[in-house]
């Protein structure tokens, strides 16, 4: 350990509050001399602080400054009360958590540290969903919300992600995360909040019941009613969405549901899965044996923390298959277009341009927007919105964010709709693709170990971008970083091909990651028969796998 470092260490030592993290980073001083792993997991937890943005805090679990833990939630918490005051005079905070290891006592710190800055501190029951914490800022007119959360980040992660509503945003922004400056602003003051066994903490907040999560559902569930016999496999994926999520279907009139009995039951370990993100190969692979032993009409899937929500469909041209979220997204689009949609639709860069072109057949507004809820919520007017990575906001009235469990419910109802008429979601899908040409879409994420490589990547595309992608010429290169269109300026980068391909390259907001959003077209005649569509899908599929391998070569290093 270099000398300069040994004090930092130490002096963190004696502030930390928490004695399993003293012990914890007194153990890697005592290993470091000897043991290059020690040296190097030292020297990188003391390499920063936690960088508080527009995704709040997100980490691993571990002692120092530059991972999640109680002192550095501490400071999180201290940091946004003083940053509210200086907004309104006693503000109101709720907070909810999730159910990885720590996030209660995250969450029970926060409060405590709200309290004792002189605000009123809400907090939910302990292990619920994230939307419904969203809910609960509008619902409770606070002025702001925690969720302690990591989403569907591996189980040694967590989170910290804030919003903001009642007197401090206008009425359409309420219950949206937020966004620059007040990150910028937040993250100031929690610079300015000193040392965590210095930042009081004291009982006195109030503990809330379980009417906010019964208002939730009431609203979610409010629409249609008898909604047609339909067999529902849900899987929370041992996150927090199994209670709710069957509670909200069954008051929809959903009935049939059966829950897959392993990961039904939160748990923070996530046994049954490598990593618990349903879009990630595999994780669904249980809740579709459960679906065809059964004869299921669909399975729904959530995250872990119940803001996403993935579908897997049978198949007329054989078995189940998984919906791209760009699948989901143009077909509940479509389905809420063609029953009065109030409000315009918007979609996030790096989602498919399918949906615009919905809304444009339907006569109904549309909006682009950067990556993220955090953008997409803030529509003025909104009536639906989604992006690629699964996350749907069917109800803007209820939740500006997005919302795996009223999504959960706008699938059921539309399979209901579809089944009654003879059909199926993939038919709706071939019915789109007759009138917008095949849309299919795919993402290539590659992880980064030193994430100073990340930027010198991004660097390297601007300055020489790839010819070609999928056997096409590229034949014009946006670079995000200087705003495109009505878009302002993002680190990001849109390849557009001859063919009409698009790619979108940005940085993970969350991750050590670049991802690469690929979106092709294929045409398709308007009276293309099952067969022709088949053939469409497979040279489609094939153009996406040539796209993959030509970004690999590139963003790989």
């Amino acid at each position: 350990m270099t000398t300069p470092l040994l004090p930092r260490v130490e002096s963190w030592i004696a502030q930390d509050i928490d004695e399993s993290a003293q012990r914890e980073l007194r153990d890697l001083v005592a290993r470091q001399g000897s043991d290059d792993a020690a040296r190097t997991e030292l020297a990188d937890r003391f390499r920063s602080r936690l960088q508080f943005g527009t995704a709040g805090l997100r980490g691993t679990m571990a002692a120092g400054p530059n991972r999640m833990n109680r002192a550095v939630v501490v400071a999180a918490a201290r940091g946004l009360a003083d940053w509210l005051a200086t907004r309104v005079d006693h503000p109101r905070i709720v907070i909810g958590n999730d159910a990885r290891y720590h996030s209660r006592e995250f969450a029970t710190d926060t409060a405590a540290v709200a309290t004792a800055a002189g605000a009123e501190a809400l907090l939910l029951p302990d292990q619920v969903p994230t939307p419904v914490l969203a809910y609960a800022v509008r619902y409770l007119h606070a002025d702001a919300g925690v969720m302690v959360t990591a989403s569907h980040n591996p189980a040694a992660d967590n989170g910290y992600k804030v919003y903001l509503g009642g007197r401090i945003v206008p009425d359409d922004e309420r219950g949206v995360q937020i966004v620059p400056p007040d990150d910028a602003g937040i993250a100031a003051a929690i610079e300015q909040a000193g040392p965590a066994n210095q930042i009081p903490r004291r009982p006195g907040w109030t503990d809330l019941g379980e009417d906010v999560m019964a208002s939730y559902i009431a609203a979610i569930t409010s629409g249609p009613e008898d909604p047609g016999p339909v067999r529902i496999v849900h899987t929370a994926l041992h996150g927090v969405g199994s209670r709710p999520a069957l509670a909200a279907l069954r008051q929809a009139g959903f009935g049939d549901v059966t829950s897959v009995a392993a990961q039904q039951a939160p748990d923070p370990d996530f046994p049954t899965v490598g990593f618990p993100n349903p879009e990630e190969p595999g994780t669904l692979d249980l809740a579709l044996q459960v679906a065809r032993e059964i004869k299921a009409d669909v399975v729904i899937a959530n995250d872990p923390d119940a803001d996403r929500c993935a579908v897997g469909v049978p198949d007329p041209r054989g078995g189940w298959r998984r919906l791209h979220g760009d699948e989901l997204g143009a077909v509940l689009g479509e389905d809420l277009a063609s029953h009065g949609l109030a409000g315009v639709m918007a979609s996030s860069v790096v989602s498919s341009r399918q949906l615009a072109l919905i809304a444009q057949e339907h006569g109904v507004g549309y909006v682009r927007t950067l990556t993220g809820f955090k953008w997409l919520g803030r529509i003025p007017n909104l009536g639906y919105a989604y992006e690629e990575a699964i996350g749907y906001c069917v109800r803007p009235d209820v939740v500006r964010d997005k919302d795996g469990l009223s999504a959960a419910i706008a699938v059921a109802r539309l399979v209901a709709r579809l089944k009654a008429e003879g059909r199926g979601i993939v038919g709706q899908l071939d019915d789109l693709a007759r009138r917008h040409g095949l849309y299919l879409s795919s993402q290539l994420a590659v992880r980064f170990e030193d994430v100073d490589q990340i930027p010198f990547v991004m660097r390297t595309l601007r300055t020489t971008p790839p010819g070609e992608l999928g056997a096409s010429p590229v034949a014009e290169v946006i670079d995000l970083a200087q705003g495109w269109e009505d878009l302002p300026p993002t680190d990001g980068i849109v390849l557009l091909t001859r063919r009409d391909d698009r790619v979108v390259i940005r940085p993970s907001g969350t991750e050590p990651k670049i991802k690469c959003y690929m979106d092709v077209v294929q045409p398709v005649a308007a009276r293309a028969g099952f067969d022709d569509l088949t053939e469409a899908r497979t040279a489609a599929n094939t153009r996406l796998n040539r796209i993959r391998a030509d970004l690999a070569a590139v963003v790989m290093v």
